[in-house]
């Protein structure tokens, strides 16, 4: 059984995801775009839900959130985002996990629940993430869920105001297929 599972997030998840963000700005601050300080605020939360709302809506994205299954608490967010269809049918995947729950194998269970929806439900072919090099815990997470390094892409995102390289990693049915 799973230590944690993923949900669709909800107007009551506010708090706990205003609390999360809170507690990890810093840890999460070398990782991220330059957030605004409205985005730590509760009305920047709940615009945040609301364009989740949106993106499920219109099927160009899917948030969860990552709650412990013994305590149902809040922990991290796992996202496919970007989703196109037609020709591409893929998506990026974006996640991060409280610094408190971290080296516990978390993240990689959370990653491969989102991974079993995208290609289930959401009837997807492929999941695409960009970690930075020196993000190794990421890096981690990602090869234990079967993707598939791929390449460098040099100065790839903004990040916390520098344009990063990332290592681009991708996991497609054909290789869920392979590895069964």
């Amino acid at each position: 059984m799973s230590n944690v599972y993923i949900r669709r997030l909800k107007a009551g998840d506010a708090t706990a995801l205003l609390e999360l963000r809170g507690r990890n700005r810093a840890f999460f601050e070398p990782f991220e775009p330059i957030r605004a300080e409205r985005d730590f605020t509760s009305a920047g939360i709940r615009d945040m839900l609301d364009q989740d709302e949106l993106h499920w809506e219109r099927g160009s994205g899917y948030g969860f959130g990552i709650f412990l299954r013994d305590r149902e608490k809040l922990v991290g967010r796992v996202n496919l985002s970007n989703v196109v269809r037609g020709a591409w049918e893929s998506c990026t995947v974006g996640y991060y996990l409280d610094e408190a729950e971290g080296g516990r194998g978390l993240m990689t269970e959370a990653l491969g629940q989102a991974v079993g929806f995208a290609f289930g439900e959401a009837g997807l072919h492929r999941v695409q993430a960009a970690v930075m090099p020196r993000n190794l815990a990421s890096i981690r997470v990602i090869e234990k869920n079967g993707f598939k390094y791929e390449g460098l892409a040099e100065y790839y995102l903004k990040i916390n105001g520098v344009w990063e390289h990332h290592r681009i990693y991708s996991l497609t049915r054909e290789h869920l297929v392979r590895s069964t």
